[in-house]
Protein backbone atom coordinates (compact mmCIF):
# COMPACT_ATOMS: atom_id res chain seq x y z
CA UNK A 1 0.00 0.00 0.00
CA UNK A 2 2.78 3.09 0.89
CA UNK A 3 4.70 1.69 -2.43
CA UNK A 4 1.41 2.28 -4.53
CA UNK A 5 1.33 5.80 -2.64
CA UNK A 6 4.33 6.32 -3.61
CA UNK A 7 4.51 5.50 -7.29
CA UNK A 8 1.22 7.57 -7.42
CA UNK A 9 2.77 10.54 -6.31
CA UNK A 10 6.35 10.14 -8.40
CA UNK A 11 3.93 9.85 -11.47
CA UNK A 12 1.75 13.38 -10.67
CA UNK A 13 4.49 14.70 -9.64
CA UNK A 14 6.51 14.20 -13.52
CA UNK A 15 2.98 15.18 -14.79
CA UNK A 16 2.91 18.49 -12.83
CA UNK A 17 4.56 20.79 -15.35
CA UNK A 18 2.47 19.63 -18.16
CA UNK A 19 -0.84 19.99 -15.83
CA UNK A 20 0.74 23.77 -14.86
CA UNK A 21 0.87 24.68 -18.93
CA UNK A 22 -2.43 23.57 -19.89
CA UNK A 23 -4.10 25.41 -16.68
CA UNK A 24 -2.13 28.53 -17.49
CA UNK A 25 -3.62 27.98 -21.15
CA UNK A 26 -7.14 27.05 -19.89
CA UNK A 27 -7.55 30.38 -17.13
CA UNK A 28 -6.08 32.61 -19.76
CA UNK A 29 -8.62 31.71 -22.36
CA UNK A 30 -11.49 32.27 -19.91
CA UNK A 31 -11.25 34.80 -17.90
CA UNK A 32 -10.92 38.61 -18.87
CA UNK A 33 -8.12 40.15 -20.72
CA UNK A 34 -6.58 41.58 -17.55
CA UNK A 35 -6.22 38.59 -15.91
CA UNK A 36 -3.33 36.07 -17.16
CA UNK A 37 -2.21 33.02 -16.92
CA UNK A 38 1.49 33.45 -17.12
CA UNK A 39 2.17 32.32 -13.21
CA UNK A 40 0.76 28.91 -13.99
CA UNK A 41 3.66 28.75 -16.71
CA UNK A 42 6.27 30.37 -15.54
CA UNK A 43 6.07 27.17 -12.95
CA UNK A 44 6.16 24.37 -15.05
CA UNK A 45 9.57 24.46 -16.34
CA UNK A 46 10.94 25.18 -12.66
CA UNK A 47 9.02 22.32 -11.35
CA UNK A 48 10.61 19.97 -14.58
CA UNK A 49 14.47 21.03 -13.56
CA UNK A 50 14.42 18.83 -10.87
CA UNK A 51 11.93 15.99 -11.84
CA UNK A 52 12.61 15.91 -15.79
CA UNK A 53 16.00 15.29 -17.56
CA UNK A 54 17.76 18.47 -19.69
CA UNK A 55 16.29 17.96 -22.99
CA UNK A 56 12.33 17.55 -20.83
CA UNK A 57 13.07 20.96 -19.32
CA UNK A 58 14.31 22.46 -22.54
CA UNK A 59 11.01 21.23 -23.88
CA UNK A 60 8.76 22.08 -21.03
CA UNK A 61 10.17 25.82 -21.19
CA UNK A 62 9.70 26.40 -25.04
CA UNK A 63 6.48 25.23 -24.92
CA UNK A 64 5.46 27.56 -21.80
CA UNK A 65 7.29 30.04 -24.12
CA UNK A 66 5.18 28.91 -26.98
CA UNK A 67 1.69 28.46 -25.31
CA UNK A 68 2.28 32.34 -23.91
CA UNK A 69 2.85 33.64 -27.30
CA UNK A 70 0.01 32.17 -28.91
CA UNK A 71 -2.10 33.11 -26.06
CA UNK A 72 -0.95 36.72 -26.36
CA UNK A 73 -1.67 36.63 -30.27
CA UNK A 74 -5.29 34.70 -30.26
CA UNK A 75 -6.15 37.48 -27.61
CA UNK A 76 -4.84 40.47 -29.32
CA UNK A 77 -2.75 41.50 -26.47
CA UNK A 78 1.04 40.87 -28.25
CA UNK A 79 1.22 44.73 -28.41
CA UNK A 80 0.96 45.42 -24.96
CA UNK A 81 3.90 46.13 -22.37
CA UNK A 82 2.57 43.32 -20.06
CA UNK A 83 2.76 41.37 -22.22
CA UNK A 84 6.24 41.61 -23.74
CA UNK A 85 6.95 41.38 -19.69
CA UNK A 86 5.59 38.23 -19.31
CA UNK A 87 7.51 36.29 -22.43
CA UNK A 88 10.78 38.04 -21.08
CA UNK A 89 10.12 37.00 -17.74
CA UNK A 90 9.36 33.23 -19.47
CA UNK A 91 12.09 33.36 -21.30
CA UNK A 92 14.69 33.92 -18.08
CA UNK A 93 12.88 31.48 -16.05
CA UNK A 94 12.82 28.80 -18.77
CA UNK A 95 16.64 29.57 -18.53
CA UNK A 96 17.06 29.45 -14.70
CA UNK A 97 15.14 26.03 -14.69
CA UNK A 98 17.71 24.66 -17.12
CA UNK A 99 20.90 25.75 -15.15
CA UNK A 100 19.01 24.59 -12.20
CA UNK A 101 18.86 20.83 -13.64
CA UNK A 102 22.12 21.14 -14.75
CA UNK A 103 23.10 21.50 -11.21
CA UNK A 104 21.00 19.21 -9.99
CA UNK A 105 22.31 16.57 -12.66
CA UNK A 106 25.91 17.36 -11.21
CA UNK A 107 24.94 16.94 -7.83
CA UNK A 108 23.51 13.60 -8.18
CA UNK A 109 26.21 12.50 -10.40
CA UNK A 110 28.87 13.14 -7.37
CA UNK A 111 26.32 11.59 -5.18
CA UNK A 112 25.55 8.61 -7.08
CA UNK A 113 29.77 7.99 -7.70
CA UNK A 114 30.37 8.61 -3.42
CA UNK A 115 27.72 5.88 -2.93
CA UNK A 116 29.51 3.93 -5.27
CA UNK A 117 33.13 4.56 -3.35
CA UNK A 118 31.61 3.53 -0.29
CA UNK A 119 29.65 0.60 -1.75
CA UNK A 120 32.18 -1.05 -3.07
CA UNK A 121 34.59 -0.45 0.19
CA UNK A 122 31.43 -2.26 1.85
CA UNK A 123 31.84 -5.26 -0.56
CA UNK A 124 35.17 -5.60 -0.20
CA UNK A 125 35.75 -5.09 3.79
CA UNK A 126 32.34 -7.31 4.37
CA UNK A 127 32.16 -9.73 1.52
CA UNK A 128 29.25 -12.13 1.93
CA UNK A 129 30.11 -15.66 3.69
CA UNK A 130 29.51 -18.79 1.70
CA UNK A 131 26.11 -20.33 2.19
CA UNK A 132 27.83 -23.55 4.32
CA UNK A 133 30.95 -23.23 6.45
CA UNK A 134 31.98 -26.24 8.69
CA UNK A 135 28.92 -28.18 8.16
CA UNK A 136 26.69 -25.03 9.08
CA UNK A 137 23.83 -23.04 7.13
CA UNK A 138 25.67 -19.43 7.56
CA UNK A 139 23.87 -16.33 6.12
CA UNK A 140 24.65 -12.28 6.86
CA UNK A 141 23.27 -9.04 5.71
CA UNK A 142 24.00 -5.28 6.45
CA UNK A 143 21.22 -3.12 6.80
CA UNK A 144 21.46 0.62 5.85
CA UNK A 145 19.29 2.84 7.81
CA UNK A 146 18.85 4.90 4.63
CA UNK A 147 19.04 4.22 0.94
CA UNK A 148 22.38 5.91 -0.56
CA UNK A 149 23.41 6.93 3.46
CA UNK A 150 26.75 6.71 4.62
CA UNK A 151 28.29 3.57 5.31
CA UNK A 152 28.69 2.58 9.29
CA UNK A 153 30.42 0.72 11.50
CA UNK A 154 28.66 -2.34 11.56
CA UNK A 155 30.85 -5.14 10.64
CA UNK A 156 30.85 -9.37 10.65
CA UNK A 157 33.41 -11.76 9.50
CA UNK A 158 33.17 -15.54 9.51
CA UNK A 159 36.04 -17.87 9.46
CA UNK A 160 36.53 -21.38 9.34
CA UNK A 161 39.85 -22.68 11.05
CA UNK A 162 41.57 -25.30 12.81
CA UNK A 163 40.08 -24.52 16.20
CA UNK A 164 35.90 -24.41 14.82
CA UNK A 165 34.07 -22.05 12.51
CA UNK A 166 34.78 -18.85 14.11
CA UNK A 167 32.68 -15.25 13.97
CA UNK A 168 32.61 -11.77 14.87
CA UNK A 169 29.34 -9.19 14.79
CA UNK A 170 30.24 -5.96 16.11
CA UNK A 171 29.99 -2.13 14.95
CA UNK A 172 32.21 0.58 15.18
CA UNK A 173 31.65 4.10 16.27
CA UNK A 174 30.96 6.52 13.87
CA UNK A 175 30.28 6.70 9.96
CA UNK A 176 31.91 7.34 6.72
CA UNK A 177 34.63 5.91 5.30
CA UNK A 178 36.98 6.21 8.52
CA UNK A 179 34.53 3.77 10.00
CA UNK A 180 35.62 1.50 7.20
CA UNK A 181 39.08 1.71 8.18
CA UNK A 182 38.36 0.91 11.63
CA UNK A 183 36.40 -2.28 10.72
CA UNK A 184 39.32 -3.52 8.47
CA UNK A 185 41.48 -3.41 10.75
CA UNK A 186 39.18 -5.11 13.11
CA UNK A 187 38.03 -8.01 10.22
CA UNK A 188 41.65 -8.27 9.39
CA UNK A 189 43.36 -8.95 12.99
CA UNK A 190 39.85 -11.17 13.40
CA UNK A 191 40.72 -13.18 10.33
CA UNK A 192 44.27 -13.69 11.39
CA UNK A 193 44.11 -14.19 15.28
CA UNK A 194 41.07 -16.56 14.56
CA UNK A 195 43.23 -19.05 12.33
CA UNK A 196 46.03 -18.34 14.90
CA UNK A 197 45.11 -18.15 18.77
CA UNK A 198 43.82 -21.87 19.83
CA UNK A 199 41.13 -19.92 22.76
CA UNK A 200 38.35 -17.13 21.37
CA UNK A 201 39.66 -14.97 24.61
CA UNK A 202 43.02 -14.73 23.09
CA UNK A 203 41.26 -13.93 19.47
CA UNK A 204 39.50 -10.71 21.63
CA UNK A 205 43.48 -9.74 23.17
CA UNK A 206 44.57 -9.81 19.72
CA UNK A 207 41.62 -7.54 18.33
CA UNK A 208 41.99 -5.07 21.89
CA UNK A 209 45.80 -4.70 20.87
CA UNK A 210 45.14 -4.33 16.99
CA UNK A 211 43.13 -1.26 17.86
CA UNK A 212 44.88 0.10 20.43
CA UNK A 213 47.99 0.59 17.75
CA UNK A 214 45.94 2.13 15.37
CA UNK A 215 44.99 4.60 17.95
CA UNK A 216 49.00 5.18 18.57
CA UNK A 217 49.53 5.20 14.87
CA UNK A 218 46.90 8.25 14.35
CA UNK A 219 48.38 9.70 17.63
CA UNK A 220 44.25 10.49 18.94
CA UNK A 221 44.34 12.08 21.52
CA UNK A 222 42.67 10.61 25.36
CA UNK A 223 39.13 12.46 24.42
CA UNK A 224 39.11 10.05 21.49
CA UNK A 225 39.60 7.47 22.94
CA UNK A 226 36.55 6.78 23.94
CA UNK A 227 34.87 7.73 20.42
CA UNK A 228 36.66 4.98 18.89
CA UNK A 229 35.47 1.85 20.71
CA UNK A 230 33.91 -1.20 19.30
CA UNK A 231 31.51 -3.34 20.79
CA UNK A 232 31.57 -7.12 19.82
CA UNK A 233 30.36 -10.58 20.31
CA UNK A 234 32.82 -13.40 19.68
CA UNK A 235 31.52 -17.00 18.55
CA UNK A 236 33.12 -20.33 18.10
CA UNK A 237 31.63 -23.23 16.81
CA UNK A 238 33.66 -26.83 17.73
CA UNK A 239 33.44 -28.67 14.73
CA UNK A 240 31.20 -31.85 15.47
CA UNK A 241 29.86 -30.33 18.65
CA UNK A 242 26.95 -29.34 20.14
CA UNK A 243 27.90 -25.93 21.73
CA UNK A 244 28.67 -22.60 20.98
CA UNK A 245 31.26 -20.01 22.94
CA UNK A 246 30.80 -16.46 23.53
CA UNK A 247 32.74 -13.75 24.11
CA UNK A 248 31.09 -10.60 24.54
CA UNK A 249 32.60 -7.27 24.65
CA UNK A 250 29.52 -4.74 25.54
CA UNK A 251 27.84 -5.79 22.54
CA UNK A 252 23.97 -6.63 22.04
CA UNK A 253 22.96 -10.55 23.43
CA UNK A 254 23.06 -13.18 20.41
CA UNK A 255 19.87 -15.37 20.64
CA UNK A 256 19.28 -19.07 20.07
CA UNK A 257 16.53 -20.03 17.69
CA UNK A 258 15.44 -23.35 18.84
CA UNK A 259 13.44 -26.08 16.16
CA UNK A 260 10.36 -25.57 18.64
CA UNK A 261 9.74 -21.84 17.88
CA UNK A 262 10.90 -20.58 21.36
CA UNK A 263 13.83 -18.06 22.40
CA UNK A 264 16.99 -17.34 24.09
CA UNK A 265 18.89 -15.09 24.95
CA UNK A 266 22.69 -15.57 25.78
CA UNK A 267 23.68 -12.66 27.63
CA UNK A 268 27.51 -12.21 28.88
CA UNK A 269 27.88 -13.93 32.42
CA UNK A 270 30.14 -11.07 33.53
CA UNK A 271 30.16 -7.23 31.61
CA UNK A 272 32.78 -6.17 29.69
CA UNK A 273 34.37 -3.17 27.57
CA UNK A 274 33.91 -3.11 24.31
CA UNK A 275 37.43 -3.32 22.06
CA UNK A 276 39.50 -0.50 22.51
CA UNK A 277 38.76 0.93 25.83
CA UNK A 278 41.69 -1.03 27.52
CA UNK A 279 43.16 2.22 28.95
CA UNK A 280 40.09 2.40 31.14
CA UNK A 281 40.23 -0.76 32.63
CA UNK A 282 41.54 -4.28 31.64
CA UNK A 283 41.19 -7.82 32.71
CA UNK A 284 41.06 -11.25 31.34
CA UNK A 285 38.05 -12.33 28.46
CA UNK A 286 35.88 -15.60 29.82
CA UNK A 287 34.21 -17.49 27.45
CA UNK A 288 30.66 -18.39 28.11
CA UNK A 289 29.25 -21.63 26.73
CA UNK A 290 25.71 -22.70 25.99
CA UNK A 291 24.32 -25.35 23.60
CA UNK A 292 24.03 -25.74 20.28
CA UNK A 293 21.22 -28.50 19.19
CA UNK A 294 20.51 -29.88 16.09
CA UNK A 295 17.84 -27.74 14.36
CA UNK A 296 18.63 -24.44 16.19
CA UNK A 297 19.56 -20.95 14.55
CA UNK A 298 21.97 -18.80 16.46
CA UNK A 299 21.49 -15.01 15.67
CA UNK A 300 23.90 -12.21 16.07
CA UNK A 301 23.25 -8.93 15.66
CA UNK A 302 23.95 -5.34 15.95
CA UNK A 303 21.89 -2.22 17.82
CA UNK A 304 20.65 -0.85 15.00
CA UNK A 305 17.81 -3.96 14.95
CA UNK A 306 17.27 -3.45 18.83
CA UNK A 307 16.98 -0.10 18.62
CA UNK A 308 14.71 0.41 16.23
CA UNK A 309 11.85 2.37 17.38
CA UNK A 310 8.37 2.85 15.88
CA UNK A 311 6.38 6.01 16.20
CA UNK A 312 5.45 5.69 19.77
CA UNK A 313 9.09 5.32 20.69
CA UNK A 314 8.55 1.70 21.17
CA UNK A 315 12.21 -0.85 20.47
CA UNK A 316 11.86 -3.75 18.18
CA UNK A 317 12.14 -6.67 20.46
CA UNK A 318 14.04 -9.38 18.30
CA UNK A 319 12.85 -12.02 21.24
CA UNK A 320 9.32 -11.98 21.18
CA UNK A 321 9.50 -10.94 17.13
CA UNK A 322 10.80 -14.07 16.61
CA UNK A 323 9.21 -16.78 19.27
CA UNK A 324 6.84 -19.30 18.26
CA UNK A 325 7.98 -18.82 14.29
CA UNK A 326 9.81 -22.27 13.90
CA UNK A 327 8.78 -22.36 10.39
CA UNK A 328 10.72 -19.51 9.52
CA UNK A 329 13.86 -20.98 11.68
CA UNK A 330 15.12 -24.01 8.65
CA UNK A 331 16.53 -21.13 6.19
CA UNK A 332 19.08 -18.34 7.74
CA UNK A 333 18.83 -16.30 4.43
CA UNK A 334 14.80 -16.14 4.75
CA UNK A 335 15.49 -15.66 8.52
CA UNK A 336 17.55 -12.29 7.80
CA UNK A 337 15.07 -11.22 5.47
CA UNK A 338 12.04 -11.63 7.03
CA UNK A 339 13.77 -9.50 10.72
CA UNK A 340 15.05 -7.05 8.31
CA UNK A 341 11.49 -6.12 6.28
CA UNK A 342 10.20 -6.54 10.21
CA UNK A 343 12.52 -4.03 11.64
CA UNK A 344 11.63 -1.10 8.61
CA UNK A 345 7.93 -1.69 8.79
CA UNK A 346 8.20 -1.42 12.76
CA UNK A 347 10.20 2.11 12.46
CA UNK A 348 8.09 2.52 9.04
CA UNK A 349 10.96 2.79 7.22
CA UNK A 350 12.57 5.49 9.66
CA UNK A 351 15.29 3.34 10.91
CA UNK A 352 17.73 5.43 12.97
CA UNK A 353 21.10 3.14 12.68
CA UNK A 354 22.35 0.61 9.99
CA UNK A 355 22.37 -2.85 11.04
CA UNK A 356 24.32 -6.05 10.51
CA UNK A 357 22.99 -8.92 10.88
CA UNK A 358 24.54 -13.30 11.01
CA UNK A 359 22.33 -16.08 11.43
CA UNK A 360 24.06 -19.63 11.60
CA UNK A 361 21.99 -22.82 11.65
CA UNK A 362 22.94 -26.34 12.76
CA UNK A 363 21.54 -28.81 10.65
CA UNK A 364 19.91 -31.69 12.00
CA UNK A 365 22.15 -33.89 10.69
CA UNK A 366 25.85 -31.88 10.67
CA UNK A 367 27.37 -32.20 7.21
CA UNK A 368 31.43 -31.60 6.86
CA UNK A 369 33.20 -30.12 4.66
CA UNK A 370 33.78 -32.14 1.31
CA UNK A 371 31.73 -35.06 2.31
Amino acid sequence: MEEGRISWTRRLGRALPALLIAAGAVYDLATPLHFTGSPFLTAAPLVAAPLWSLRGTVCTGLVAVGVLLVLRVLRNGLGRAEAVTELVTMVVVSVLAVLINLLVRRSDERLASARQIAEAAQRAVLPPPSERIGGFRIAARYEAAQEGASIGGDLYAVQDSPHGVRLIVGDVRGKGMGAVGAVAVVIGTFREAAEQESTLEAVAQRLERALARTRTRRGAAEADVQEGFTTAVLAELPHGGGAVRLVNRGHPAPLMLYADGSVRPLPASEPALPLGMGDIGAWPDRADEAGFPPGATLLLYTDGLSEARDAHGRFYDPEAGLGGRAHALCDPDSLLGVLADEVRRHSAGGMADDMALVAVRRPMIVVTEGE
